[in-house]
Protein backbone atom coordinates (compact mmCIF):
# COMPACT_ATOMS: atom_id res chain seq x y z
CA UNK A 1 0.00 0.00 0.00
CA UNK A 2 1.43 3.57 -0.85
CA UNK A 3 2.21 5.85 1.79
CA UNK A 4 0.28 8.41 1.27
CA UNK A 5 -2.94 6.25 1.47
CA UNK A 6 -1.56 4.42 4.67
CA UNK A 7 -1.38 8.04 5.69
CA UNK A 8 -5.16 9.19 4.92
CA UNK A 9 -6.20 5.91 6.55
CA UNK A 10 -4.49 6.80 9.75
CA UNK A 11 -5.85 10.18 9.58
CA UNK A 12 -9.35 9.34 9.41
CA UNK A 13 -8.51 6.68 12.24
CA UNK A 14 -6.65 8.93 14.33
CA UNK A 15 -9.50 11.61 14.33
CA UNK A 16 -11.87 8.83 15.83
CA UNK A 17 -9.60 7.87 18.32
CA UNK A 18 -9.11 11.43 19.35
CA UNK A 19 -12.09 12.95 19.17
CA UNK A 20 -11.11 16.26 18.62
CA UNK A 21 -9.40 18.98 16.28
CA UNK A 22 -6.30 18.51 15.71
CA UNK A 23 -3.67 20.75 14.10
CA UNK A 24 -0.81 19.59 11.94
CA UNK A 25 1.93 19.55 14.61
CA UNK A 26 -0.43 17.32 16.60
CA UNK A 27 -1.03 15.25 13.33
CA UNK A 28 2.74 15.03 13.09
CA UNK A 29 3.53 14.11 16.61
CA UNK A 30 0.65 11.49 16.88
CA UNK A 31 1.41 9.97 13.60
CA UNK A 32 4.80 9.93 14.25
CA UNK A 33 6.06 11.07 10.52
CA UNK A 34 6.85 14.32 8.82
CA UNK A 35 4.96 17.80 8.87
CA UNK A 36 5.10 17.83 4.92
CA UNK A 37 3.53 14.20 4.45
CA UNK A 38 0.87 15.62 7.30
CA UNK A 39 0.28 18.72 4.72
CA UNK A 40 0.06 16.80 1.69
CA UNK A 41 -3.02 14.60 3.35
CA UNK A 42 -4.56 17.71 5.02
CA UNK A 43 -4.59 19.79 2.03
CA UNK A 44 -6.28 16.84 0.28
CA UNK A 45 -8.80 15.99 2.19
CA UNK A 46 -9.15 19.57 2.93
CA UNK A 47 -9.92 20.10 -0.70
CA UNK A 48 -12.36 17.33 -1.08
CA UNK A 49 -14.27 18.45 1.56
CA UNK A 50 -13.64 15.86 4.19
CA UNK A 51 -11.93 18.10 7.09
CA UNK A 52 -12.36 21.63 7.94
CA UNK A 53 -10.55 23.88 9.65
CA UNK A 54 -12.05 25.16 12.50
CA UNK A 55 -10.10 28.66 12.63
CA UNK A 56 -6.28 29.48 11.47
CA UNK A 57 -4.13 27.71 13.56
CA UNK A 58 -6.92 26.37 15.71
CA UNK A 59 -6.62 22.87 14.08
CA UNK A 60 -9.01 20.46 11.58
CA UNK A 61 -11.68 17.94 12.03
CA UNK A 62 -13.78 15.71 9.79
CA UNK A 63 -16.83 17.01 8.32
CA UNK A 64 -20.09 14.71 8.11
CA UNK A 65 -19.27 13.84 4.61
CA UNK A 66 -16.92 10.71 5.53
CA UNK A 67 -20.31 9.70 7.81
CA UNK A 68 -23.00 10.56 4.66
CA UNK A 69 -20.89 8.21 2.29
CA UNK A 70 -19.75 5.39 4.84
CA UNK A 71 -23.18 5.03 5.37
CA UNK A 72 -24.30 5.42 1.82
CA UNK A 73 -21.91 2.40 1.31
CA UNK A 74 -23.37 0.29 4.25
CA UNK A 75 -27.08 0.84 3.19
CA UNK A 76 -26.10 -0.44 0.13
CA UNK A 77 -24.01 -3.48 1.05
CA UNK A 78 -25.39 -7.03 -0.77
CA UNK A 79 -24.38 -9.10 1.88
CA UNK A 80 -24.68 -6.83 5.20
CA UNK A 81 -28.51 -5.94 3.77
CA UNK A 82 -29.19 -10.10 3.65
CA UNK A 83 -27.76 -10.84 6.96
CA UNK A 84 -28.52 -7.76 9.29
CA UNK A 85 -32.12 -9.12 10.00
CA UNK A 86 -31.11 -12.75 10.36
CA UNK A 87 -28.26 -12.41 12.67
CA UNK A 88 -30.44 -9.73 14.57
CA UNK A 89 -33.01 -11.92 15.33
CA UNK A 90 -30.48 -14.35 16.45
CA UNK A 91 -29.26 -11.96 18.87
CA UNK A 92 -32.34 -11.16 20.56
CA UNK A 93 -33.82 -15.11 20.73
CA UNK A 94 -29.78 -15.21 22.81
CA UNK A 95 -29.37 -12.18 24.01
CA UNK A 96 -25.80 -12.49 23.30
CA UNK A 97 -22.86 -10.64 21.08
CA UNK A 98 -23.77 -11.75 17.43
CA UNK A 99 -20.84 -11.07 15.08
CA UNK A 100 -20.46 -11.61 11.56
CA UNK A 101 -16.61 -11.89 9.20
CA UNK A 102 -15.91 -12.64 6.38
CA UNK A 103 -13.05 -15.19 5.65
CA UNK A 104 -10.47 -13.97 2.74
CA UNK A 105 -7.70 -16.37 2.48
CA UNK A 106 -5.85 -16.70 5.99
CA UNK A 107 -7.49 -14.26 7.82
CA UNK A 108 -11.31 -12.98 8.51
CA UNK A 109 -12.72 -9.65 8.74
CA UNK A 110 -15.54 -8.39 11.04
CA UNK A 111 -18.07 -6.96 9.26
CA UNK A 112 -21.49 -6.58 11.74
CA UNK A 113 -21.67 -6.99 15.71
CA UNK A 114 -25.00 -6.93 17.19
CA UNK A 115 -24.67 -6.09 21.12
CA UNK A 116 -27.38 -7.74 23.83
CA UNK A 117 -28.61 -6.25 26.40
CA UNK A 118 -26.41 -6.91 28.81
CA UNK A 119 -23.69 -5.20 30.50
CA UNK A 120 -21.53 -8.12 30.68
CA UNK A 121 -20.55 -9.05 26.94
CA UNK A 122 -17.96 -9.34 24.58
CA UNK A 123 -17.11 -6.72 21.80
CA UNK A 124 -14.97 -6.23 18.37
CA UNK A 125 -14.40 -3.75 16.07
CA UNK A 126 -15.72 -3.61 12.97
CA UNK A 127 -12.94 -4.02 10.39
CA UNK A 128 -11.09 -5.94 12.77
CA UNK A 129 -9.73 -9.41 12.11
CA UNK A 130 -10.19 -12.55 14.10
CA UNK A 131 -7.02 -12.31 16.49
CA UNK A 132 -6.19 -16.02 16.94
CA UNK A 133 -6.92 -18.91 14.46
CA UNK A 134 -5.91 -21.93 17.09
CA UNK A 135 -7.72 -20.59 20.33
CA UNK A 136 -11.36 -19.42 18.71
CA UNK A 137 -14.14 -20.45 17.40
CA UNK A 138 -13.70 -18.19 14.42
CA UNK A 139 -10.38 -19.25 13.57
CA UNK A 140 -11.33 -23.03 14.00
CA UNK A 141 -14.21 -22.44 11.94
CA UNK A 142 -11.50 -20.97 9.05
CA UNK A 143 -9.49 -24.21 9.46
CA UNK A 144 -11.82 -26.06 9.63
CA UNK A 145 -13.08 -25.09 5.75
CA UNK A 146 -9.36 -25.42 4.37
CA UNK A 147 -8.84 -27.84 1.94
CA UNK A 148 -6.53 -30.99 3.12
CA UNK A 149 -3.34 -29.13 1.69
CA UNK A 150 -3.75 -25.63 3.05
CA UNK A 151 -4.34 -26.78 6.35
CA UNK A 152 -0.94 -29.00 6.27
CA UNK A 153 0.06 -25.90 5.67
CA UNK A 154 -0.95 -24.06 8.54
CA UNK A 155 -0.26 -26.59 10.57
CA UNK A 156 3.18 -26.75 9.57
CA UNK A 157 4.16 -23.19 10.35
CA UNK A 158 1.59 -22.59 13.46
CA UNK A 159 2.80 -21.40 16.66
CA UNK A 160 -0.01 -22.53 19.01
CA UNK A 161 0.59 -19.95 21.80
CA UNK A 162 -1.18 -19.81 24.66
CA UNK A 163 -3.81 -17.27 25.39
CA UNK A 164 -5.56 -18.65 28.40
CA UNK A 165 -4.83 -21.64 30.77
CA UNK A 166 -7.44 -23.98 28.44
CA UNK A 167 -5.97 -22.45 25.20
CA UNK A 168 -5.04 -25.76 23.26
CA UNK A 169 -1.20 -25.69 22.28
CA UNK A 170 -1.03 -29.17 20.72
CA UNK A 171 -1.68 -29.25 17.13
CA UNK A 172 -2.78 -33.37 17.48
CA UNK A 173 -5.37 -32.09 20.02
CA UNK A 174 -6.30 -28.80 17.69
CA UNK A 175 -6.50 -31.20 14.40
CA UNK A 176 -8.64 -33.11 16.68
CA UNK A 177 -11.13 -30.14 17.91
CA UNK A 178 -11.33 -28.95 14.22
CA UNK A 179 -12.61 -32.16 13.00
CA UNK A 180 -14.92 -32.42 15.51
CA UNK A 181 -16.50 -29.29 14.71
CA UNK A 182 -16.66 -30.25 11.20
CA UNK A 183 -18.88 -32.87 12.11
CA UNK A 184 -21.39 -31.34 14.43
CA UNK A 185 -21.21 -27.79 12.12
CA UNK A 186 -20.16 -25.68 14.70
CA UNK A 187 -17.08 -24.66 16.30
CA UNK A 188 -16.05 -24.11 19.98
CA UNK A 189 -14.28 -22.04 22.69
CA UNK A 190 -14.39 -22.45 25.96
CA UNK A 191 -12.03 -19.96 28.25
CA UNK A 192 -9.35 -20.93 25.24
CA UNK A 193 -8.81 -17.05 23.89
CA UNK A 194 -10.28 -15.09 27.13
CA UNK A 195 -11.01 -16.43 30.43
CA UNK A 196 -14.62 -16.44 31.13
CA UNK A 197 -15.48 -15.91 27.27
CA UNK A 198 -17.35 -18.98 25.39
CA UNK A 199 -17.47 -18.74 22.12
CA UNK A 200 -19.16 -20.95 19.34
CA UNK A 201 -18.96 -20.24 15.65
CA UNK A 202 -20.25 -21.94 12.05
CA UNK A 203 -20.18 -20.79 8.56
CA UNK A 204 -22.20 -20.12 5.41
CA UNK A 205 -21.36 -19.41 1.61
CA UNK A 206 -23.01 -16.92 0.03
CA UNK A 207 -21.66 -15.86 -4.36
CA UNK A 208 -17.85 -18.24 -3.53
CA UNK A 209 -17.17 -16.42 -0.62
CA UNK A 210 -17.44 -17.96 3.00
CA UNK A 211 -18.65 -16.26 6.16
CA UNK A 212 -18.60 -16.74 9.72
CA UNK A 213 -20.92 -16.54 12.48
CA UNK A 214 -20.07 -16.48 16.01
CA UNK A 215 -22.00 -16.00 18.86
CA UNK A 216 -20.33 -14.64 22.19
CA UNK A 217 -21.15 -14.30 25.87
CA UNK A 218 -19.44 -14.78 29.48
CA UNK A 219 -19.24 -18.84 30.11
CA UNK A 220 -21.41 -17.82 33.17
CA UNK A 221 -24.70 -17.34 31.04
CA UNK A 222 -23.33 -19.10 27.29
CA UNK A 223 -22.60 -22.83 28.62
CA UNK A 224 -26.05 -23.00 30.27
CA UNK A 225 -27.40 -22.70 27.20
CA UNK A 226 -24.77 -24.00 24.68
CA UNK A 227 -26.99 -26.94 22.84
CA UNK A 228 -29.85 -24.29 22.53
CA UNK A 229 -27.02 -21.77 20.92
CA UNK A 230 -25.79 -24.17 18.79
CA UNK A 231 -28.98 -25.12 17.17
CA UNK A 232 -29.87 -21.77 16.13
CA UNK A 233 -26.93 -20.88 14.92
CA UNK A 234 -26.62 -23.55 12.73
CA UNK A 235 -30.27 -23.01 11.97
CA UNK A 236 -29.84 -19.56 10.78
CA UNK A 237 -26.46 -19.98 8.66
CA UNK A 238 -28.22 -22.91 6.95
CA UNK A 239 -31.03 -20.47 5.97
CA UNK A 240 -28.90 -18.12 4.99
CA UNK A 241 -26.43 -20.06 2.89
CA UNK A 242 -30.17 -21.67 1.01
CA UNK A 243 -32.39 -19.00 0.56
CA UNK A 244 -30.70 -15.72 2.36
CA UNK A 245 -33.05 -12.76 0.05
CA UNK A 246 -36.09 -14.84 1.09
CA UNK A 247 -35.57 -15.69 4.34
CA UNK A 248 -35.30 -11.83 5.18
CA UNK A 249 -38.05 -11.44 3.50
CA UNK A 250 -40.05 -13.91 5.58
CA UNK A 251 -38.65 -12.32 8.80
CA UNK A 252 -39.60 -8.66 7.75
Amino acid sequence: MSKIVERTLDLIELFAKEKRPLTLSDIAHLLKIPLSSCYDVVRAMLARGYIYELAPRAGYYPTSRLYILGEEIGNSDPVLTRAELMLRSLRDKLDESVLLAKVSGMTATYLLAFEPTHPLRMLVQIGDKVRSLHATSAGKALLGGLDEHALKAFFKTAKLAPLTKKTITSKAALLKNIEIGKKRRWCLNSEESENGVTTVSSTFRWNSSTYIVTIAGPSVRLDQKLVRTAEFLIGTCELMERQPAAALTALA
